[in-house]
């Protein structure tokens, strides 16, 4: 009765597709540890029960309260809450309903954080955009300038977002540092691999001459 696709594509070009799997790869590494956040992307949230009409599928979501599993759907009857925070990212075909549908789906369910990110900055201006939900519509979240770039806080996550390189980027709100993607813990990992080595080698050469 409640189907677990749309039949729509997750993306229509590799801009947006990076920013959707990076985003909730990021989140789900931030909030792993937690087993009452849920973090998910591309999922069909079903809102009114016995009409599977009444669906919406946010490219990413958090919901705090809700506990850490798999899901193929998610029902707003048998969950404890809607989700806090919904990003999507722009597309061609998707953009105005972004604007239009989505946005007001969004403040009917009581999401409290709807934020907007346009990978290519062809759709949306500025192409970060939060917004938070106030008296049941959304009011814009204030920018501030930090080392240059355009940035916003998600009380909601506890983090600041900004565009960096037309990349979004999550940064910790109290240590100012970027949560990494997993290419970059990838990279990371590999570099301290290599340093151990290295210093496994002088240590060997080191032991060597010594036993000369």
């Amino acid at each position: 009765m409640y189907p677990s696709s749309d039949g729509k594509p997750l993306a229509e070009n590799d801009w947006q597709l990076e920013a959707i799997l990076s985003s909730v790869d990021i989140l789900r590494g931030h909030f792993g540890e937690r087993p009452d956040v849920y973090v998910s992307g591309d999922l069909l949230v079903y809102y009114e029960e016995e009409n599977p009409r009444k669906a919406v599928a946010p490219v990413v979501f958090v919901v705090f309260g809700a506990a850490n599993h798999n899901r193929m759907i998610y029902k707003l009857w048998e969950e404890p809450k809607a989700p806090d925070f919904v990003l999507e990212v722009a597309s061609r075909s998707t953009w105005r309903e972004d604007l239009g549908a989505k946005r007001s789906i969004y403040a009917a369910l009581g999401v409290t954080e709807y934020w907007l990110f346009d990978p290519k900055d062809q759709y949306f201006d500025p192409p970060l955009q939060g917004l938070v939900l106030s008296d049941g519509a959304y009011r814009p979240l204030p920018a501030r300038v930090e080392s240059g770039r355009r940035t916003l806080s998600s009380a909601v996550l506890g983090l600041d977002l900004q565009v960096e390189d037309g990349k979004l980027r999550f940064r910790d709100a109290a240590t100012g540092e970027p949560l990494p993607t997993y290419a970059e813990q990838r990279a990371a990992y590999r570099a301290a691999q290599a340093r151990i080595e290295e210093l496994e080698a002088r240590l060997a050469a080191a032991g060597s001459a010594n036993t000369r």
